[in-house]
């Protein structure tokens, strides 16, 4: 009798719980279908922007550090290279910045010159270019009616001569901040490559478990492989381009051929504004050098076109078989990091953009595939 009673009880007391569960949840307020997605989204989109605003704010101190660390994995990783001849990876790290640092040296000395010469002699030459430009800009009937309404061409010449000045005086007052930033460059190359082992080891066990450091180990060896090929590659061909720039202006009677090659060979790092500026440049060097129009325009149309060529023919097929990156995501990375950083963000949005899907194709990479880091 008592076993029966027990079981009578506590099936009434199990019905009671069941009901009592049941009306829990009925009272309990429903989610909205949508509301969850909404506010994840929103809270992500506000934790972008709130990045993004930072990144800009701290741009002075962001983009030169961001540079030297992208610098000092290419030159650690050559480094690394350099162990096999004896020679340790921090003393291999500091003699290769060491090189860099004088071939940046030697490259600001080489365009030093030439810049405080047209800076000194800016309004003659401005004057000099529109007495060569205008005789070909007044066979366009539009034109030659605008400066006609201009009081003629020394209105405009006088007009381009005045804004020289101030011209010249915004760039001056922005070498300042690019001294400061090239000097935090410099210092953070140095001492990323002194500590670069270290910091490699401290991020390696933060993580607690084995998978996780085995996970940060393949990760860090990808982005270090990634970027040794990217910038050896890229330097090649541009390396090349730049031979190539040099042997137009020799052909086009344009003054030290060598100095041109060596813009060709930087301004191409820059991507869209390095060829603009380029191409701008050699046509007012051969407008000022040729006085026949054909002439003058020979080495801008030839640069532009042997560009045009490299860049749609030689570096996809080089890069783009190395590096799946798809184009479009590429220039929006272009247009944000330009707007973000000025030129040297357009010189930082491939690297950055490869790190980036380095970082993706590593972690979401499937269990079953991942490999012991070499």
């Amino acid at each position: 009798m008592d076993i029966a009673r027990r079981t009578t009880v506590d099936r009434r007391r199990k019905r009671e719980a069941e009901r009592e569960i049941a009306l829990a949840e009925a009272s309990k307020p429903r989610k909205r279908a949508g509301v969850d997605p909404l506010l994840t989204w929103s809270i992500v989109g506000l934790f972008v922007l709130a990045l993004s605003a930072a990144v800009y704010a701290m741009e002075a101190i962001l983009m030169p550090i961001a540079f030297a660390v992208i610098i000092g994995i290419v030159l650690g990783r050559a480094a690394d290279e350099l162990e096999r001849f004896g020679l340790p990876p921090i003393f291999g790290g500091l003699l290769l910045a060491f090189f860099f640092v004088v071939g940046l040296l030697s490259l600001i000395n080489a365009l030093l010159g030439p810049v405080t010469d047209v800076a000194r002699e800016a309004p003659r030459l401005a004057e000099g270019l529109m007495e060569r430009i205008l005789p070909y800009l007044k066979r366009f009937e539009w034109l030659d009616i605008a400066l006609a309404r201009g009081n003629g061409e020394e209105a405009l010449a006088d007009a381009i001569v005045k804004n020289a000045g101030p011209l010249l005086g915004a760039v001056a007052a922005s070498l300042t901040p690019a001294l400061v930033q090239t000097l935090i460059f410099l210092a953070a190359l140095v001492l990323f490559l002194l500590g670069r082992v270290q910091l490699r080891s401290t991020i390696i066990l933060a993580f607690a478990s084995r998978d996780g450091r085995l996970s940060a180990i393949r990760i860090m060896n990808a982005l270090e492989d990634a970027l040794a090929r990217y910038f050896s590659t890229a330097s090649l061909i541009y390396l090349a381009l730049g031979a190539l720039t040099m042997v137009i202006a020799l052909i086009g009677g344009l003054a030290v051929p060598p100095l041109w090659g060596l813009f060709a060979f930087v301004s191409s790092f820059i991507p869209y504004l390095g060829v603009t500026f380029m191409t701008l440049s050699l046509l007012v060097a051969g407008l000022m050098t040729h006085d026949a129009l054909l002439f003058a325009l020979a080495p801008a149309v030839a640069f532009f076109f042997v560009h045009l060529a490299m860049e749609n023919l030689l570096v996809p097929a080089v890069l783009g078989h190395r590096f799946a990156i798809n184009p479009f995501l590429v220039f929006v990375a272009i247009i944000f990091w330009t707007w973000m950083w000025g030129a040297v963000g357009a010189i930082l949005a491939f690297p950055l953009s490869l790190i980036a899907m380095t970082i993706f194709e590593q972690v979401v990479e499937a269990p079953a595939e991942r490999q012991l880091p070499g």
